[in-house]
């Protein structure tokens, strides 16, 4: 086979590494910030919230540039396509990320009657970010089709992402955190657990109904025996971890980093399934990643570049995580 042809999925490969990483590691901040409890007698836990999340929020956001830039310099037709359509959201989730940070640095900043207010603006950046993006992932998955169904289908969207963010912020909590705080970050984890439970099986029986193309390829025979492995492990892993939310917290805080470990597996198969029912298109049902890759001739230069750049983005990632291990400590501006 060609280098055109294996060069587009190496460039769409690291595309879906740098959404994924993204989902994760910013899903569980901006998880945390739609958990903020707004009463005055909760500063404390939002204090003690915001430095669980303060290493990492903002290098985590990376993958998302990361994301965006793969698709503009490797798949410029695509790029071109996927912002038409979603200008607006994009704009809003801008807004949402542009508050956050803002947030973020005046609730320490400004005046202590003021901190509440910031702390509000924190929780309504994350919330309009979260539903910008899941709203843009209901269009994308719909091939931006401005239908009502469509529009419909794009909200569900933007409600189920909004839960599996804050499920896996509040299993996020559960591991950084200890005592009041983390038994509420168990109550949270298992209500945004079930509901998020709810949203996954209604995209995963919608989804199908509405995109014939997709229907077709999951139940495929013989296929169908072995790909249907990918919604029972996900389904399994939500019950294996309300079964264990119940127990928690436990003694000596046994097993506390086991909920985020199965809310990264189920996004890592919410993943594969979707990666699954489009593949190889970049644009559902417009355009392949091949006819939307750039020359081969400019994929060879910017893989070099790649691989520089993605290896090192790891491994500082990696190291602020093992860096800032343990639980999260009082709340510290520098």
């Amino acid at each position: 086979m060609s280098d055109a042809y294996w060069l587009a999925i190496i460039f769409i490969g690291l595309m879906g590494l740098s959404v994924l990483v993204y989902a994760i590691l910013d899903g569980y901040d901006l998880g945390v910030g739609i958990l903020l409890p707004m009463a005055e007698a909760d500063e404390a836990q939002r204090d003690t919230m915001i430095a669980s999340i303060g290493p990492f929020w903002d290098a985590n956001e990376t993958w998302l540039v990361l994301a965006v830039g793969i698709m503009l310099i490797a798949f410029p037709a695509a790029h071109s396509v996927v912002l038409f359509h979603l200008y607006i959201p994009v704009a809003i989730m801008l807004i949402g990320l542009i508050m956050r940070g803002v947030a973020f640095d005046f609730r320490a900043k400004a005046a202590v009657d003021h901190k509440l207010a910031w702390d509000r603006t924190f929780k309504a950046g994350s919330l309009l970010t979260t539903l910008a993006q899941g709203y843009m992932l209901g269009l994308y998955v719909m091939g931006f089709e401005g239908s009502l169904s469509a529009h419909l289908f794009a909200l569900l969207s933007g409600l189920g992402v909004t839960l599996a963010y804050s499920y896996i912020g509040a299993a996020w909590l559960i591991m950084k955190t200890e005592g009041e705080l983390q038994k509420r970050a168990v109550t949270w984890a298992k209500l945004s657990g079930r509901l998020c439970f709810i949203g996954v099986l209604a995209v995963c029986i919608v989804n199908p109904l509405v995109n014939p193309g997709v229907f077709d390829r999951w139940f495929d025979f013989p296929l169908v025996m072995f790909v249907l492995l990918i919604p029972a492990l996900c389904f399994a892993a939500f019950l294996f971890n309300d079964l264990l939310l119940k127990r928690l917290p436990k003694t000596n805080d046994r097993h506390c980093w086991l909920p985020f470990l199965l809310v990264v597996a189920i996004f890592v198969l919410c993943f594969s399934a979707l990666a699954f029912s489009f593949f190889p298109d970049v644009v559902p049902g417009q355009m392949t990643i091949w006819q939307a890759a750039s020359a081969p001739e400019s994929l060879t230069v910017i893989l070099i570049g790649a691989l520089v750049v993605v290896p090192v983005i790891l491994a500082y990632t990696a190291f602020s995580y093992w860096v800032f291990r343990g639980k999260a400590s009082s709340l510290n501006y520098h």
